[in-house]
């Protein structure tokens, strides 16, 4: 779990957040977002806000923890990010008619997750309320985002492990997945050229765990997953 309290979430992610910056994993997502004004679900400390600011990109910063907005108010100079504090799925009309005079090109999810305490998870629930609550947010992102006419893409991007050798195959499964969950029924569409997977470093103790649970588990390695997906025409 990445923090019980919203106080062990934002310094796992200081610590975890600073590894994915040395080693570009956030510069490598911003370059996959098209557009220049990006809506960003859940700003968590600042680092993917950071990245996407020096793109030269606009960028409204969204988050339901004032205690993240004030981590990434403190991390982001650039002049040309704002921020709203709100719950995605709970829009006030206020907040929505912001989304709109802000008037994004792109709308992006990155490493969705919450404090414990926001989503139930438990030690021994093998992640599948972070899971779970994963779910809940990309699709109210994507609903969201169909009613934002000026947003004509939507970027997601999670940590998730596959077997590399068989990442081909892992793109077909990433956008069936969305597909079938996040988009089904909404007018985004999803194509297997836009599905993409970069290795991760190894949490040894966990990587060790899953390998050794089974024989075809052997070449599984920790990744970053990101789906592109664009409205219909």
């Amino acid at each position: 779990m990445s923090g019980a309290t919203v106080a062990d979430f934002i310094g796992y992610w200081e610590v975890e957040g600073e590894g994915y910056v040395r080693r570009g994993d956030y510069e490598w997502m911003a370059s996959l977002v098209p557009g220049q004004r990006v809506l960003e679900i859940g700003c968590g400390v600042g680092f993917a806000t950071q990245a996407l600011a020096a793109r030269g990109l606009s960028v409204l910063a969204l988050d339901t923890l004032p205690e993240c907005l004030a981590a990434t108010q403190a991390r982001v100079e650039a002049v040309d990010v704002t921020f709203l504090q709100a719950e995605v799925a709970a829009l006030t009309d206020e907040q929505r008619a912001e989304l709109e005079r802000f008037a994004p090109d792109t709308v992006v999810c990155w490493l969705m997750g919450a404090p414990a305490e926001t989503t139930g998870a438990k030690a021994t629930d093998a992640g599948q309320a972070v899971a779970a609550y994963r779910e809940r947010i990309h699709r109210a992102v994507a609903e969201l985002a169909v009613g934002l006419p000026s947003v004509q893409a939507l970027h997601y991007v999670d940590r998730t492990a596959i077997a590399w050798q068989a990442k081909d195959i892992g793109r077909d499964t990433l956008v069936r997945y969305h597909s079938g969950k996040t988009l089904l029924d909404l007018p985004w569409t999803a194509e297997r050229r836009h599905a993409l997977y970069r290795k991760l470093d190894d949490n040894v103790v966990d990587m060790a765990k899953i390998r050794n649970s089974h024989p075809s588990l052997k070449s599984v390695v920790p990744t970053l997953a990101s789906l592109l997906a664009e409205r219909k025409k």
